[in-house]
């Protein structure tokens, strides 16, 4: 903190010794042993987690500020990118992604109600939430086993007059097929939105050069909820090299608001009282001018400053993930589980990090995906769906789906349904010690085998 006084200093250094010994005496976790429940993910964190999240409340920042720059800026350097936006959840970071593809600011290139969008339907609700809300129309086509991300032969059939972007998410940490996407966007003038949160870390290779996942289309999105990668809680981060999009997704996060001084600053431009916006006054106060139809999608300096001491761990999450994966990878096929399951296959040119490890029950199997499901969830082993399999199967599409409009679908989803009912994932988080990763290659062996 600025100005700290030197007793402030002393006692905010007896506060952190005391947040450590507490941080011993209470979030150290026994080890593993036999019976004990084995999650899917979970959040991975040591003293300095807890005393930054301390450290932030002592400053009384209750939204964002210096935390949530140090944060930002750290993350883009991170991932080799110019502009990062800081938000409340990886939620608003896809609808933050999105909607900046709406804004009025990118004249002809902008994406209007009745334009389509391609995307998948297996996957998580939020990458085609904002398509569907703002009033574009999400064209869904085919994903491929076992990478279980789009089938790129499919992107010409899904295009019409109409396409205007390609929105995907690189499906549990294994990276989409990048080369033949950008190829694809780039041909057609399409924006490329890359839903990064479960893959944060994942590496992918073009044209010999390898970069993250999330750097290479014009907009990116990650999640820091406790499961993922790394976390602070609720959090998520909007990312870009294009210095327009990244102030239309800093206007719309922040109320919508065009002047781009920071919470608390005033006049940074010199301009505050001297412009003509629309057909307000001239020299309406540039602070209350709105270009956008906004938000308040803005984190807190406490969920930054936990995510600075997450992302000094960053590196070593990632390699944990690849090894726990591979362990399990190596097990089930030295033992013939690929008899009667469909192994997982990483996408070529990629290095993931991945965030959990996908399995398909073939149809000559013996058992149904529910049948091994349940041995794993009496075994005390969390599963987890691909999340909302087929998603236009679900609710929440019953009025489109009875009326016809709203969303199209190229081709059949022959792969996604069968992952809808063949498929499920288990963790291979940095929680994951050998013991747990065995008992769930012991557990699966054994039914496969009985």
């Amino acid at each position: 903190m600025k100005n700290e006084s030197e007793k402030g200093k002393t006692l905010r250094s007896r506060i952190y010794e005391l947040v450590k010994e507490y941080y011993e005496a209470e979030h150290i976790k026994a080890p593993y042993k036999e019976g004990d429940p084995i999650p899917y993910g979970g959040r991975i964190y040591d003293e300095k987690e807890l005393i930054g999240l301390v450290g932030a409340s002592l400053d009384f920042w209750l939204t964002a500020g210096p935390q949530t720059d140090k944060f930002e800026k750290s993350f883009a350097s991170f991932l080799g990118v110019k502009h990062c936006s800081l938000v409340n959840s990886g939620s608003s970071a896809n609808l933050l992604a999105f909607m900046a593809l709406t804004s009025p600011k990118l004249d002809e290139k902008r994406i209007l109600p009745g334009d389509e969008v391609i995307t998948v339907a297996a996957g998580f609700p939020t990458t085609v939430t904002p398509i569907i809300q703002y009033g574009a129309v999400p064209v869904f086509v085919d994903v491929s086993i076992p990478t279980y991300n789009i089938d790129t032969g499919l992107l010409e059939k899904a295009l019409s007059g109409r396409t205007k972007a390609v929105m995907l998410a690189h499906t549990l940490g294994n990276p989409f097929n990048v080369k033949k996407v950008k190829e694809f966007c780039a041909e057609h003038g399409l924006w490329l939105v890359e839903d990064n949160c479960d893959a944060l870390g994942s590496r992918y290779c073009l044209e010999g050069k390898w970069a993250y996942t999330g750097t290479f289309g014009d907009i990116a999105t990650s999640s820091f909820y406790p499961p993922h990668h790394m976390t602070m809680g609720e959090g998520g981060a909007v990312y870009t090299d294009n210095a327009e999009l990244h102030r239309i997704v800093n206007s719309l996060r922040d109320w919508g608001r065009d002047c781009w001084c920071p919470s608390g600053c005033d006049n940074s431009c010199g301009r505050r009282f001297t412009q003509k916006f629309g057909e307000l006054p001239l020299g309406y106060d540039h602070k209350y001018v709105y270009s956008h139809f906004g938000y308040n999608l803005k984190a807190t300096d406490l969920q930054a400053a936990v995510g600075c001491a997450q992302l000094e761990k960053l590196p070593r999450f990632i390699e944990a993930r690849a090894k726990n994966w591979n362990f399990l990878k190596e097990e089930l096929k030295k033992h013939d589980a690929d008899k009667f399951l469909v192994l997982p296959e990483k996408e070529q040119d990629s290095e993931p990090s991945w965030f959990g490890f996908m399995l398909t029950v073939k149809e000559s199997a013996p058992f149904t995906r529910d049948d091994l499901v349940a041995s794993l969830e009496n075994n005390k082993i969390q599963t987890r769906m691909l999340f909302a399999g087929n998603l236009i199967k679900h609710p929440c599409f019953d009025e489109m789906r009875k009326s016809g409009k709203g969303f199209r679908v190229a081709g059949s989803l022959a792969n996604t349904d069968r992952i809808m009912n063949r498929s499920f994932w288990v963790g291979v988080y940095p929680g994951m010690c050998e013991e747990k990763l065995a008992k769930i290659a012991a557990v699966i062996k054994d039914y496969v085998k009985r």
